[in-house]
Formats: C-alpha cells, structure tokens, sequence
C-alpha cells in the first residue's frame, strides 16, 4: 500500500487559486495512476481529477475542466492539483487517492489508498 498526506487547503475567494499536495510513500507510487476526490456536507464523495502513472495522461470531471490541473512528481512522489477560478460549489473535503494499478479508474472503489483529506472552502 501507499500512505498519502495532503497538504494546501484552506480558505480562499471565490475566483482565487489554491494548490494542494499529496505526498506518497512507498515503494509502488510511480506504478500507479493517482486520483483527487472530494466530498461535501451531504454529499457523496465525487471523482475530480486523474492521472496516468507516467503522466501523460490526465482526466477530469466535467465541473471542473479548464479550472483544475493535476500533476505528479515522481521523483518526488508527489502530486498536485492546481485550483484556479475556484467557485463556492468547489467546496468540499479533498482526498488523494492511489490506484489500485497503473490504469486511471473514476470510480472511488477502485483506488485502495487514500490520504485524510484537506478541506477547501471558497466564499462568494
């Protein structure tokens, strides 16, 4: 298994930015596709961003395409998602999720290891 650890949420400006990090360990990290949900209040957890474990290949919900920007450093066993234009209804609890394989899945059930989660909240 991977252990994950979020860092970077917090509260911002409807319109600003914020990055989250997730710092992995363990030795698989750079084989497996790496995964952003989040949940809010009420709400199921949700998929929001994906990316290959290579990362040549990234994959987004629809709610936030062209605002969000997943990235990985596998030299740093890290990865990032870049939230700009951030809107009141990006507010939620965001999770950092391990793959159970190389292959990008949307399903939250098909990712074996998560961090706490870090809490972004966006006022109008």
């Amino acid at each position: 298994q991977v252990q994950l650890v979020e860092s970077g949420g917090g509260l911002v400006q409807a319109g600003g930015s914020l990055r989250l990090s997730c710092a992995a360990s363990g030795r698989t990290f750079s084989s497996r596709a790496m995964g952003w949900f989040r949940q809010a209040p009420g709400k199921e957890r949700e998929f929001v961003a994906a990316i290959s474990w290579s990362g040549g290949g990234t994959y987004y919900a629809d709610s936030v395409k062209g605002r969000f920007t997943i990235s990985r450093d596998n030299a740093k066993n890290t990865v990032y998602l870049q939230m700009n234009s951030l809107k009141p209804e990006d507010t939620a609890v965001y999770y950092c999720a391990a793959g159970r394989d190389s292959r990008i899945y949307y399903n939250h059930r098909m990712y074996d290891s998560w961090g706490q989660g870090t809490q972004v909240t966006v006022s109008s």
